[in-house]
This record gives C-alpha cells, sequence and structure tokens, in this order.
C-alpha cells in the first residue's frame, strides 16, 4: 500500500524506526541492525507501505557526510602518539591481515577478483561508533584497552577514507578510458583542496569560528554548512562526499570549540543515519539474500574470530599482556558503516553488483549483532578463555610491566585505593594528609603519569582484573578501598581480593541502596554512598545556617563567600 503522500509516509517511516528501535534497544542489539530492518519491512521489498524516493536520498547523503564530518572533527592524533607503535601496529597489521585473508575466503567461496577484492576490503573495517559507544556505557574508554582500541580505529578511519579516495579516481579512469591521465587529474585537484583547506585554516577559519561562538545556534548552523558544502565541492571535483565532509572536520579539529561542534551535531548525525541504514534496507533484494547466507556465516566467522585474533598476536608479540589483546581484540570482530557505505559507493561506481551489496550487508548484520554482546560481556568471556590466551602473551609482559613500574616502595602501605577520579583521588589525598600511607591505582596510563610526576604512589591496574590482586602489596594493607561505583567491577575485585587471601577490609562505592545491597552480600565491610553522603552533609550544613541566620538578615550574609578579589 503506498500511502501517495510524502510527509505521511515520513511519519509512518519514522514511527517504524521508534517502534523497531525500541525493541532493538530493549533487546540490547545496535539500532543499525533495526534500521535496516526497518528499510526491508516497510520498503518496496517488503509491505511496500513506504516508497524510497529522492527525499530519503538526500537525508541519507547529509546524514552519511555529517558522520564523516565529526570523524574528522574527532581525529585526536594525541592518541595515537600516547599509545605508541602499538595503534598503528594493530590498525595497519589488522587491515592487511584481513583483507589478504578475506580476499583468499572470497576467491574460495567463488566471487570474481573486483568483487573479493571489495569484500575483502569491507571486512577489514571496525565501528568506531559502536565501540566508542559500547566503551563509554562500560566506562572503559579510558582504559589500557580502550586507548589501545580507539587508536587503531582511527588508524582504520583513515585508511577507508584514503580508500575512498582511490576507488573514487579509479572508477572516474575507467569510465573515461584514460584512467592514467583521470587519477592524476584527481590528485592534482586534491593537492589543490588541500592547500585551499589549508590557507583557510590558518586565516579564515579561526576568525569566523570566534566570530560564529557568540552564538552557540550560529556556531552549530556554521558546522553543518561547511560540512555540507565541502561535501559538495569534494563530489564536483570528482572525489565523494564522505572524503569532502572528512576534510571539513579535519579543518575544524584544531580548534577548541570542536568538542562542542561534536555535542551539538551527534543527536542531527545519528537521527539522519538512520535513513541511511533505512535506504540500505529498502534496497536489498530479498531474493539474493537466500543464496548469500552461507557465503556470510563463513565470512561472518572469519571477522568474528580473525580480527580479535590478529590484534591479540600483535599486541602480544609487542609486550602486552594476554587481557589486555583479548578486550582490545574484541573490538574488531565486526564490520562497520563505512562498510556498508563502500559497498554502496562499489555499486554506484558499477564496481558490484546488488548480491555484493546484499552479502557485504549480511555479514554487517551478523557481525554487528554478535560482536556488540562479545563487547558487553568481555570480562566475564575472558576469565572462562584466560588459560587458553595464554600462548598470545610474553613470558615478561615488558610494556604493560613499564606501565605498571614506579618508584615508589612496593610494601608498607596501610590503604590501596582503586579509581583515582574526583572521588577517589579526594580520599587519597585526605589520608596522605592524616599521615596514612596510600598506594593509588588507576586503569588511565595518562593519569598515572600525572600523579607520579606530582609525586603520588600510584600503578597503573584494572579493578576488574582477575589477577590484579596478585600485582599489589597486599601484605601489610589494612584497607582496600575501591571508588569506582559500578557493582560488576567492586563485584570482580571482591572476588580477586578473596582469592588471593586478603584479610584486611574492603570498602566499596555505590550510586544507591539499590547497588549497595549485592556488595553487603559479598562481604564489603564498608559500602561508601558518595552522593547520599554528601546531600545529608549539604542538608545539615544549610540547616545549621537556616537556624543561626537573623529573620532580617538576608541568608547569603552569613555563608561562606570568596574574596572577591579571587
Amino acid at each position: 500500500m503506498e500511502l501517495g503522500n510524502v510527509f505521511y509516509e515520513f511519519a509512518l517511516l519514522l514511527a517504524a524506526a521508534g517502534a523497531l528501535g525500541f525493541v532493538a534497544h530493549w533487546l540490547k542489539q545496535p539500532l543499525i541492525v533495526a534500521f535496516i530492518a526497518v528499510g526491508i519491512l516497510v520498503g518496496p521489498t517488503g509491505l511496500k507501505w513506504v516508497t524510497i524516493g529522492s527525499e530519503i536520498d538526500l537525508l541519507a547523503k547529509t546524514g552519511i557526510a555529517l558522520l564523516l564530518f565529526t570523524v574528522g572533527l574527532k581525529l585526536d592524533l594525541h592518541v595515537i602518539r600516547t599509545m605508541g607503535p602499538v595503534s598503528l601496529a594493530t590498525g595497519l597489521g589488522q587491515v592487511i591481515f584481513s583483507s589478504v585473508v578475506g580476499y583468499v575466503i572470497c576467491l574460495a567461496l567463488g566471487l570474481s577478483h573486483f568483487p573479493a577484492v571489495y569484500v575483502a576490503v569491507a571486512l577489514t573495517f571496525s565501528s568506531t561508533i559502536i565501540i566508542v559507544k559500547l566503551l563509554s556505557d562500560k566506562r572503559e574508554v579510558d582504559s589500557l584497552h580502550g586507548r589501545i582500541a580507539i587508536g587503531f580505529l582511527i588508524v582504520q578511519d583513515l585508511v577507508v577514507v584514503l580508500v575512498m579516495i582511490a576507488l573514487t579516481a579509479f572508477g572516474a579512469g575507467l569510465q573515461s578510458g584514460e584512467w592514467m591521465q583521470d587519477i592524476l587529474l584527481v590528485a592534482l585537484k586534491g593537492a589543490g583542496l588541500l592547500l585551499v583547506i589549508g590557507l583557510l585554516m590558518r586565516f579564515v577559519i579561526p576568525l569566523l569560528v570566534r566570530r560564529a561562538a557568540r552564538s552557540m545556534e550560529l556556531l552549530t548552523a556554521m558546522a553543518i554548512a561547511w560540512a555540507v558544502a565541502l561535501a559538495a565541492i569534494g563530489d564536483w571535483l570528482g572525489f565523494s562526499k564522505e572524503v569532502g565532509a572528512f576534510l571539513a572536520g579535519v579543518s575544524l579539529a584544531p580548534m577548541p570549540h570542536r568538542e562542542a561542534f561534536g555535542s551539538r551535531l551527534i543527536g542531527l548525525r545519528d537521527f539522519l543515519l538512520l535513513f541511511f541504514f533505512v535506504d540500505l534496507g529498502a534496497h536489498l533484494k530479498l531474493s539474493v539474500l537466500g543464496p548469500q547466507l552461507s557465503s556470510a556465516l563463513v565470512l561472518s566467522a572469519f571477522v568474528l574470530v580473525g580480527n580479535p585474533l590478529i590484534v591479540m598476536i600483535i599486541m602480544g608479540a609487542m609486550g602486552y599482556r594476554k587481557r589486555t589483546g583479548f578486550l582490545a581484540g574484541l573490538t574488531v570482530a565486526q564490520i562497520s558503516e563505512f562498510s556498508l557505505m563502500l559497498a554502496a559507493l562499489g555499486k554506484s561506481l558499477g564496481h558490484i553488483s546488488d548480491d555484493v551489496v546484499a552479502l557485504i550487508t549480511l555479514v554487517g548484520l551478523v557481525t554487528i549483532t554478535l560482536s556488540t554482546y562479545l563487547i558487553i560481556y568481555s570480562h566475564p568471556i575472558y576469565e572462562r578463555l584466560a588459560p587458553a590466551l595464554l600462548r598470545f602473551e610474553r613470558k615478561n609482559p615488558f610494556r604493560e610491566v613499564a606501565i605498571e613500574t614506579t618508584t615508589e616502595p612496593r610494601s608498607g602501605f596501610d590503604v590501596i585505593v582503586f579509581g583515582l577520579g574526583r572521588f577517589g583521588n579526594h580520599i587519597s589525598r585526605e589520608l596522605t594528609e592524616r599521615g596514612r600511607r596510600v598506594l593509588g591505582v588507576d586503569f588511565d596510563p595518562d593519569l598515572v603519569h600525572r600523579l607520579r610526576e606530582a609525586g603520588h604512589s600510584v600503578v597503573y591496574g584494572d579493578a576488574e582484573d582477575p589477577e590484579i590482586a596478585s600485582m599489589l602489596p597486599l601484605s601489610s594493607v589494612r584497607w582496600v578501598v575501591s571508588s569506582v561505583p559500578q557493582p560488576s567491577v567492586n563485584l570482580a575485585l571482591l572476588q580477586a581480593l578473596s582469592r588471593h587471601g586478603y584479610s584486611g577490609q574492603i570498602a566499596t562505592t555505590a550510586h544507591n541502596d539499590r547497588d549497595a545491597e549485592p556488595l553487603r552480600d559479598a562481604k564489603s565491610n564498608l559500602i561508601l554512598l558518595p552522593f547520599l553522603d554528601a546531600a545529608k552533609e549539604a542538608a545539615d550544613e544549610l540547616c545549621r545556617l537556616l537556624n543561626s541566620a537573623p529573620i532580617d538578615e538576608p541568608l547569603e550574609s552569613v555563608l561562606p563567600t570568596k574574596d572577591s578579589s579571587g
């Protein structure tokens, strides 16, 4: 049934996306899967409730442009530098391994050479958006494996942009028949575009951003306009919209307002990307999905096992522990939205058929769905597989040993504090000022380095690591304090300390009484409730001031104030 009215169809499409998105969220599935399913369900290949036309295509292309813009905007080379060679080695190593082995598998499955190249390249890219979201939800972005994963995901993002440039240039050359001249022309155009953008970054963009920053609405509008404009220019010059939008993000990345750009555009970007995945699902022909199922399962198994395997091998060889390699490796156990965009680009250039697009999409659906569960339950999975992963760790994992090494004595501490964020750092500081010897533990290597430079006793470690207790000087410690409020982390720490035979006292942190209950059952000696305790203290102080303030005197006159000169 075709409704005829574009606005009604648009409303029905959004309603279907919201409904299936709610179901996917309830089932803890990525929304990408739900949105592709929406396109299949209500589009021309399904119930035919909605006609997918130029309006949806325009929204989809705008969403892709904003996605590439935000990727360029977040291009933080500092992450790659701080993680050293491991980000580049794992990023490039995994891309090369997956491309070569994937190409061989595709040939064995009966694909011809050119489609095999597309599929093999599509298998190499992992979803930065999904991984960062999952790591953020688990509060592991600042962990060692989280930083390494983000580092090599940035490397992958750079590779995919270069691949898109090369394919666009190659496709234009094949169509004209004079591919050498056309590729050279595209290269010259690219150099000219980079020169112009460099000059704008030096002389124009900082001034415009400073002026626009006086109004957040104007700043957001300017960012969107710049992203879409460069996307159009990139397409006009013979590149792709994706390349132009990526360069627009890179040009604004050095600006101090880049976090404001990103935070304001995330919601709009995700909303518009909905239409890309819906459009992709709508153009899938159900008749070609069935024959691709067996090939898709073989390639999915390769992505789910082979990609993490090569990351663990590389990281183990570079001196990282098996746990760090395993947790980082799981982040590449899926293909990304860029893989689907690569398939769409290949189809538009005439390089691949609908069958190949369907194959890549099926692999995406399978791997994105399964890898989400793998990452969510990564720590329990690791505990089960840990004995079998010894071969992926050197006898001396020197890189993590170097992070853990400290010049402070490794004995004679009264208290060990896990988690040196605001709450944990204050606890550590107050105990130190009261004459207690405190050893801090945190999984952010940059924070560990900064605190050591400031003269604090700090080691690198993850409270959720089942081996953490064996690495700490527990013999003289009277209290172990966890300032981390996640119940799963605290329960894992309690279990690790118990297995190691620690006989001292343990304090754990919870957000509320509901989170505190399992910690009490696990024999935590003290439960810290920072929000509740702070609220009680603040209420006590306010009541004291209210009782002491004269009725005819403003209350603020009795409140402590800072010197006006400060």
